[in-house]
């Protein structure tokens, strides 16, 4: 879908705590995909060389998707599970998909 809304969210875990984390994060990722409508694609990725690093890359039809996916159950179990696993969760990047 051109111009799908997309959401770039990254986070540095805390030492001892990606495999919670991550799970937490699979629990989101596979509900937003299976239940939303509006989302079309969740990753969960972990970037090579940062042991401490995850990354979601998120695609939503559009805002209102997105906005609508901060409302659901499995969200706020990641949103209550996930600050003691972290050290900071990085500015929220949001952009436009020029392709495909």
């Amino acid at each position: 879908m051109m111009n799908a809304f997309v959401v770039i969210a990254e986070f540095q875990v805390k030492p001892g705590k990606l495999t919670a984390f991550l799970e937490a994060a699979k629990d989101d990722a596979e509900h937003s995909v299976a239940a939303e409508p509006g989302c079309q694609q969740f990753d969960v990725i972990c970037p090579e060389g940062s042991d401490d690093t995850v990354v979601f890359y998120e695609v939503y039809d559009n805002r209102a998707a997105f906005d609508a996916h901060l409302q659901t159950s499995h969200f706020a179990r990641f949103a209550e599970a996930f600050p003691p696993l972290i050290v900071e969760e990085r500015p929220v990047r949001f952009s436009q998909r020029q392709h495909p």
